[in-house]
């Protein structure tokens, strides 16, 4: 029997981090969770998932930084990422307005709020 993909979610947002687990759980991820960008970081080391969905507007480590060192480190930058993004109607008015104009290479971009049907399908897309 094949082992179940494991996804880390990496967002500062706990109820957005429940809702995501139990969507993926429901479709049989096993899921990992992490609530800023540096943990994030350090799991995605350590427990080599196969997929990564992350969050932009954290602190500490926010997810255009932390998504740029995964995939600098060869440990990490074959991982697929979902970007979940909640920014878009303030982007022009945020310091994320330079930061989005750079090339992340993350695999996919999805917008707050999420539909769980809609994590599912994308994080199913990105692993085929």
């Amino acid at each position: 029997m094949e082992r179940p993909k494991k996804i880390l979610v990496i967002d500062d947002e706990p109820d957005v981090v429940e809702m995501i687990t139990m969507a993926l759980e429901s479709a049989d991820f096993a899921v990992i969770s992490a609530y800023n960008g540096a943990v994030g970081l350090e799991k995605a080391r350590d427990e080599k998932p196969d997929a990564i969905v992350l969050d932009i507007m954290m602190p500490e480590k926010d997810g255009f930084v932390t998504c740029k060192e995964l995939k600098a480190s060869s440990e990490t930058e074959h991982i697929p990422i979902l970007i979940l993004t909640g920014i878009r109607e303030h982007l022009s008015n945020s310091r994320y307005a330079k930061s989005m104009g750079l090339s992340l290479e993350a695999e996919d971009f999805l917008e707050k709020p999420v539909n769980p049907k809609e994590i599912i399908k994308r994080v199913s897309e990105m692993l085929e």
